[in-house]
């Protein structure tokens, strides 16, 4: 996870952006992570930042069954 922030309780309103030739990064992802039907979703969290703040926002990752949630990024801070 990223060390910006730290995702506190569930991840909510998940939605798939884009998935198998449309994940932009996914060979970067093979290489790193290894094989599998990468997919980059999105969703709603509350998170706390690295300077204590706890808010809403809008995050994104890109998961692949048996692999699992990686790479982790806030687009938008909501409240």
């Amino acid at each position: 996870m990223n060390p910006r922030f730290k995702i506190i309780g569930e991840i909510r309103d998940i939605e798939t952006i884009a998935s198998g030739r449309g994940v932009y990064i996914r060979r970067y992802l093979e290489r790193t992570y290894g094989r599998g039907r990468w997919r980059k979703m999105k969703g709603i969290a509350t998170v706390e930042l690295a300077d204590g703040t706890i808010c809403e926002a809008e995050v994104h990752w890109y998961e692949a069954h048996g692999i699992g949630r990686k790479d982790f990024k806030i687009k938008r801070v909501i409240r």
